[in-house]
């Protein structure tokens, strides 16, 4: 079964109307590879400037949501808002999400349930920090953050798995192409275990963490790596070029 690649920009807390501007344009003039799938996760304040500036053939995601419809919870924003501002992805779990707001396993398995429900797209991510990579126990951190997400999946053509070893998020550290495809094919044998054989075989494992126009090629070329989340090179020009690296 083809995949097809999926390359997610998160754009975390940085621009303002003139640079995401500027970057939207480039964007949108870029000549980018047909048979990839891009989505471009802004704050959530730019969410509606966004999608109506950006082409059409490019996704929007929301870079985080809460787990209910409404109600008293300020600063939070819920699906059905996203949905209302034209944009149908939101990426939940995210490391900094996790470590630095404290969010946990169980709140992004809410979230995730939230957001299928209310038919947003769901980038779910999950990673290792350094101490637990050279602990030993990396599988057994994902695996467990995977579970508490695939027990909140019912249709899992709506989600996009996204591994991020945390000690390569913003260091300027990149897992090896080897690390990032030994990762990848456990979590898929996982899948197949827990879920089952066809979700493992279509569901779309994307890799983040310092992915540049310098590293994605190999990246991408390995057997179980669906395409890439990317932080800050997704501000860049660059961007263009990690989009189209199975081109």
């Amino acid at each position: 079964m083809t995949r097809k690649f999926f390359v997610g920009g998160n754009w975390k807390m940085n621009g303002d109307k003139k640079s995401l501007g500027e970057l939207i344009q480039t964007m949108n003039g870029g000549k980018v590879d047909p048979n990839v799938e891009v989505v471009c996760g802004a704050p959530s304040i730019y969410l509606d400037f966004v999608r109506s500036k950006l082409d059409s053939k490019f996704g929007v995601a929301a870079q985080n949501c809460y787990k209910v419809p409404k109600g008293a919870f300020t600063g939070e924003i819920s699906p059905a808002m996203i949905k209302d501002c034209g944009v149908n992805w939101v990426i939940l779990g995210h490391s900094e999400r996790r470590h630095v707001f404290g969010e946990s396993d169980e709140l992004i398995g809410q979230k995730t349930a939230h957001a299928l429900e209310n038919g947003l797209g769901v980038i779910a991510c999950i990673g290792e920090k350094l101490d637990e990579r050279e602990g030993g126990i990396t599988e057994k951190v994902v695996f467990a953050q995977t579970k508490v997400i695939a027990d909140n999946v019912k249709d899992w053509s709506k989600v996009v798995l996204a591994y991020e070893p945390v000690w390569a998020i913003g260091t300027g550290k990149t897992a090896s192409p080897q690390q990032a495809q030994e990762v990848h094919a456990k979590l898929r044998e996982w899948l197949k275990t827990n879920v089952s054989e066809a979700v493992a075989n279509s569901v779309r494992i994307i890799y983040g963490g310092s992915v540049t126009g310098a590293t994605c090629k190999e990246l991408a070329s390995q057997n179980d790596v669906d395409g890439f989340l990317v932080g800050g090179a997704a501000l860049k020009p660059e961007f263009i070029d990690i989009i189209n690296a199975k081109a």
